[in-house]
C-alpha cells in the first residue's frame, strides 16, 4: 500500500515529543549533572541517545501498527495492565506539569519582573488557549515547532559564548573518568520516560497517521524527535561545561539560570528567561495532552470532554504549584521516576509486538526486539544501581 503521510503532522509529532522532553527539568538535570560529572557527562549523553532511540523506535512502531494508544495495547497484553500504566504515566505527567508550570512562571519572572506565581498563571492561561482553539491539533503542532526552534537557537548562542572545551568533551564521550547510574536513569527518563515518548506517537494516532504502510515515516519521526531533543541536550551540556570548566560553581537553587548568566551576563540571564519559558509552556502542552490521552479511551465521557479535562489538568497543576512551589528537587526526582516507568512500558510494547491479535501480520525486526530488550535490562540495572546509591546515601 502506498504511504499517505502528512509530513507536517509528522514534523509536528516529532517537535511535540522533543518539546515535551525539553522542559524545565531537562534544563535543570543537564546543568546539575554537568556540574557533577564534568566532561564525562558526554558519555552519559551518548549512551542515553542510543537507549532513547531504541526505546522510541520500538514504542512508536508498535503503536502505529496496532493503531491503538498504549493503554489499550497494554490491556490486550494483560487485562488491567493498561490501567496500571495509565495511572503511573498520569501521576508522572501531573508531577512533571507542576514543574513545567513553575518553569514557565520563572521565565516570565526573569523577563518582566512579575512574581513566579503570576507568571505561572499567565502561562497556564496561554497553554489553555491552545486547547480552547477549535483546531487545537494544528495549533499544537505549530506551537511545538516554534518553541522548539526558539530553544535550540538560543541555546546555541549560549553554548558559543561559554567557550567550552570541545576536545575534552569529545574525548570523555568515549573515555569517561566518572559515571553515574542516577545520571543515566534520570536523563533517559527525562527524554523518553513516562509520558514523553508517547506524546508524539499518540499525536500520530489522533491525526490518523498510522499503519504498516507508513512505518518508514514513523521511523523518521521517532528519530527526528530524539535528534531534536539530543541537539538541545548537547548544546546545554557544552554551555554548562564551558562555565564549570572555568571554575565557576552553579547556584544549586537554580543551576540552569547560573549557566546562562555566567556565560553571557545579564543578557544571558534574559535569554535564560526566554528559554525556560518556552521550555515550560511547550512541556505544559505536551504533558497535558499526553497524560489525558492515556485515560480518554477508558470511558466515553472522558473522550467526549477530552478538551475540558485537559484544561482542568493544566489548571490543577498551576494551583498545586502556587500552593507548594520549589520545583527543582521535584524536577530531578520525577526524571528518575520516569526512568523507572520506561522499562515497564517498553517491555509491554515488546510483548505486544508478538501478539497477532494486536499487530495482525506485522513482523517486528528481530534487531529491534533484541536491542529493545537490552534497553529494558539496562534500565532495570540502572534503577537497581540508583536505589543502592540512595540507600547508601551517595
Amino acid at each position: 500500500m502506498k504511504p499517505k503521510y502528512n509530513w507536517s503532522v509528522l514534523l509536528g509529532a516529532a517537535f511535540l515529543m522533543a518539546s515535551s522532553a525539553i522542559g524545565p527539568g531537562f534544563l535543570t538535570q543537564t546543568a546539575v549533572f554537568t556540574q557533577q560529572l564534568g566532561a564525562s557527562f558526554a558519555f552519559v549523553i551518548l549512551l542515553s541517545i542510543i537507549l532513547d532511540a531504541i526505546a522510541q523506535l520500538n514504542i512508536w512502531r508498535i503503536i502505529a501498527v496496532a493503531d491503538k494508544p498504549a493503554q489499550d495495547i497494554a490491556n490486550k497484553v494483560f487485562p488491567g495492565l493498561g490501567y496500571f500504566i495509565s495511572f503511573l504515566v498520569f501521576l508522572g505527567g501531573l508531577a512533571f506539569n507542576i514543574g513545567n508550570i513553575a518553569g514557565a512562571g520563572l521565565g516570565l519572572n526573569v523577563l518582566f519582573g512579575i512574581s513566579v506565581g503570576q507568571g505561572a498563571v499567565i502561562s497556564a492561561i496561554m497553554a489553555i488557549g491552545i486547547f480552547i482553539y477549535k483546531e487545537a491539533g494544528k495549533a499544537m503542532d505549530v506551537f511545538a515547532k516554534t518553541m522548539g526552534l526558539i530553544k535550540i537557537v538560543l541555546a546555541l548562542i549560549i553554548a558559543y559564548t561559554s567557550s567550552p572545551p570541545l576536545a575534552e568533551a569529545a574525548l570523555r564521550a568515549v573515555n569517561p573518568t566518572q559515571f553515574s547510574f542516577t545520571a543515566v536513569l534520570t536523563i533517559v527518563g527525562g527524554t523518553v520516560g513516562g509520558y514523553i515518548t508517547f506524546s508524539g506517537a499518540h499525536r500520530l494516532l489522533d491525526a490518523r497517521q498510522t499503519g504498516i504502510q507508513n512505518l518508514g515515516a514513523v521511523n523518521k519521526g521517532a528519530l527526528s524527535a530524539i535528534g531534536l531533543a539530543s541537539v538541545m541536550r548537547l548544546l546545554l551540556f557544552i554551555a554548562a561545561l564551558g562555565v564549570v570548566s572555568k571554575g565557576f560553581t552553579l547556584d544549586p537553587s537554580n543551576p540552569a539560570a547560573s549557566v546562562f548568566k555566567l556565560a553571557s551576563g545579564e543578557i544571558g540571564y534574559k535569554i535564560f528567561g526566554v528559554v525556560i519559558w518556552a521550555a515550560g509552556i511547550s512541556s505544559v502542552v505536551g504533558s497535558a495532552y499526553t497524560s489525558i490521552s492515556f485515560i480518554k479511551t477508558f470511558h466515553p465521557l472522558i473522550l467526549k470532554f477530552n478538551r475540558e479535562i485537559i484544561i482542568a489538568f493544566i489548571s490543577i497543576s498551576c494551583v498545586i504549584f502556587i500552593l507548594i512551589g520549589k520545583p527543582v528537587k521535584i524536577l530531578l526526582a520525577v526524571g528518575a521516576i520516569n526512568g523507572f516507568i520506561l522499562p515497564i512500558a517498553l517491555g509491554i510494547m515488546l510483548i505486544a509486538a508478538y501478539r497477532t491479535k494486536i499487530i495482525a501480520n506485522y513482523k517486528q525486526p528481530i534487531w529491534l526486539t533484541l536491542t529493545g530488550l537490552a534497553v529494558v535490562i539496562t534500565m532495570v540495572w540502572m534503577s537497581y544501581g540508583t536505589i543502592l546509591q540512595m540507600i547508601n546515601g551517595e
